[in-house]
């Protein structure tokens, strides 16, 4: 979390680790205890992801290309969908046998998601946005992430206003309850 560069080079690293902790479930049998701890960790930085692109990424997208309202609707709606297969995930334990049907519907979800913000969203916005704006929404976006919840609240609101003025809060109390339960930490 928090790599440096404009937003486009900051979500992009943080497609590559989600894909990494992808690898390393996939690697596992099912059943596998460490299933649940990296599933626990790419829901951690998949909200936070979601949350920052909400609250100024999809905005930059509204704003500087062609057809925007209805390009951030639909990335919108696929982090609904993710966000209720990762609410339904947090409940599994790895030898549940929800978890491997729900693991798999996100990764499917998320990987779909991710390719269409690499081959359409991104070049798009980097041809239509000043470099300048394009190094801010990276700074604010970094910032958005360690404010962020960490755990999914699929009734929360997505589009700014709402979504700047409470997610500091309920990440505060996600950060909590994590650190309380070591929640996305090995033994």
């Amino acid at each position: 979390m928090g790599h440096g560069g404009n937003v486009i080079d900051e979500l992009v690293t943080d497609h590559r680790e989600v894909e990494q902790l992808f690898a390393r479930i996939e690697a596992l049998p099912p059943g596998a205890e460490d299933r649940k701890l990296y599933a626990d960790q790419v829901t951690m930085e998949l909200v936070r992801h979601s949350v920052a692109e909400e609250a100024y990424l999809y905005p930059a997208v509204r704003k500087h290309l062609p057809n925007g309202d209805a390009l951030a609707d639909r990335e919108i709606e696929d982090h609904s969908k993710a966000e209720r297969i990762m609410k339904d995930l947090e409940s599994c334990g790895a030898d549940d046998p929800r978890f491997d049907a729900l693991i798999t519907s996100l990764m499917t979800e998320v990987r779909a998601h991710l390719a269409e913000e690499e081959s359409t969203l991104f070049p798009g916005l980097r041809a239509s946005c000043p470099p300048e704006a394009l190094d801010d929404l990276g700074d604010k976006v970094r910032m958005a992430k360690k404010a962020a919840p960490t755990r999914p609240h699929p009734s929360t609101p997505s589009t700014p206003p709402a979504n700047k003025l409470l997610a500091p809060g309920i990440g505060m109390v996600d950060r909590m309850r994590d650190a309380l339960t070591g929640r996305g930490k090995s033994v």
